[in-house]
């Protein structure tokens, strides 16, 4: 697949062939879902947690007698009935996360990259950093790709410069070109991939790609 190389400026200066078994693959939307529902279940902290009716303060002496009042029976005052009484089949902390195999996240990667690419949401640039570290000179030259829109640059490295300018930037989120998260790539409405980092995915899924 050959997509245009853009400048930090906007204007074209050439062509990159992109590798097919990234960009170019039939979307396959089971496995897409799958790795967004595993990340968003890796992050829940699962700490919710209500008292039952062991666990609430409280006397374990009858509130009257059994008979003769008029009333329904009762045990004691920590009845899940009653208020301030212990909760029935309340949440308890627990662990949502899960694992997926390995090839069905290298695969949801590689359907949502062909995705952006075949809908032309996926732009080439050259590689760029921002020395300043200042958020003004970041945002200039991501105006000239996707001007107040979600926006996913994909890194050839980890640049702490470049993630420093753009951490005032709510909008933008900076993935590593072997760290990709696939909640980020598939909601981004605009996704820039800097041309080093374009060639770093070939690479990085090559081996995959030749066992299949």
């Amino acid at each position: 697949m050959e997509k245009k190389v853009y400048s930090v400026d906007g204007k074209e200066l050439r062509t990159v062939n992109l590798a097919d078994n990234v960009f170019g693959l039939p979307v396959n939307e089971d496995v897409i879902y799958y790795a967004i529902n595993n990340e968003l279940a890796n992050l829940r902290t699962g700490t919710a947690c209500t008292k039952g009716r062991a666990e609430v303060h409280g006397s374990n002496n009858k509130p009257y007698k059994q008979k003769g009042t008029g009333n329904a029976r009762r045990g004691d005052k920590k009845s899940p009935i009653t208020v301030g009484g212990g909760v029935v089949f309340g949440p308890k902390p627990r662990d949502f996360s899960y694992s997926l195999p390995k090839q069905v996240k290298r695969l949801a990667m590689k359907s949502i990259l062909s995705l952006k690419a075949q809908t032309d949401l996926l732009t080439v640039v050259e590689d760029f950093t921002v020395e300043s570290g200042k958020t003004k000179d970041l945002k200039k030259i991501l105006d000239n790709f996707a001007k107040d829109t979600r926006t996913v640059v994909i890194l050839k490295d980890d640049d702490e410069k470049l993630r420093q300018a753009g951490r005032n930037l709510h909008n933008v989120y900076f993935l590593s070109y072997n760290r990709l998260r696939a909640h980020d790539l598939f909601y981004g409405r605009k996704v820039i991939v800097l041309e080093s980092a374009a060639k770093n995915l070939a690479d990085f899924y090559k081996s995959e790609a030749e066992a299949e």
